[in-house]
């Protein structure tokens, strides 16, 4: 088989997620890793044959594309070895700035059998939802996720932050209810900040969930 690995970056978390779910759903691929850096920007490395990978990136640069940004995308077949392991993949590293790790799915130290056993429970489930709400400043996201979770029968899962004032809070919930919540939650950023993303990606793959700061 021709293995390649895809590259899609993107500015902002929430456009990333959102392009990643669409990417495992439209072909058979595998996250090799996803990379934040401190101006705005998440990567998101997939694996798979040449043919897989294309049509995962294309329907991922559609979903990023809803967003209003310009994702960057390339395929890279039968990646040179060298170049994969000290060039395209990344040892885990801690941002002084972001005060958190900015290399996500790391191989090296991978998740343990309970934890994808929840994440590929949690996927599963017919009515389960992810909420995204993506803010620049950090008031805006504090009320926000407090009207969210006011609004509605939901759970604060992760927040993420990728330097530039964006702060992301991920709420989990039924499909309902994070509707509600995100619906409610976007309202209040107003004058307290700006709205980059509110979005909601029912039954999220596996993956995604795994991503998610912890």
């Amino acid at each position: 088989m021709n293995t390649s690995i895809g590259i899609l970056e993107v500015p902002g978390f929430t456009p990333a997620m959102v392009a990643l779910d669409a990417m495992e759903k439209a072909a058979d691929i595998h996250v090799v890793q996803a990379e934040l850096n401190d101006f705005l920007g998440t990567v998101i490395k997939i694996g798979g044959s040449v043919d897989s990978v294309s049509a995962a990136l294309d329907a991922g640069k559609v979903a990023a594309l809803r967003f209003g940004v310009t994702p960057i995308v390339a395929v890279i077949p039968n990646p040179e070895p060298s170049a994969m392991e000290i060039g395209i993949m990344s040892r885990q590293e801690r941002s002084p700035l972001l005060e958190q790790n900015v290399v996500l799915g790391q191989p090296e130290a991978p998740k343990s059998v309970a934890t994808k056993t929840r994440d590929s429970a949690m996927a599963e489930t017919p009515n389960f939802a992810l909420g995204f709400i993506e803010t620049q400043g950090f008031t805006a996201v504090f009320e926000a996720i407090d009207t969210a979770c006011k609004a509605a029968n939901v759970e604060v899962l992760a927040k993420e932050k990728l330097g530039g004032g964006y702060i992301t809070i991920v709420i989990k919930g039924d499909v309902a209810a994070v509707n509600a919540a995100v619906e409610a939650g976007k309202t209040k950023v107003g004058s307290l900040g700006k709205l980059i993303a509110a979005h909601v990606i029912a039954r999220p793959s596996a993956n995604v969930l795994a991503l998610l700061p912890k």
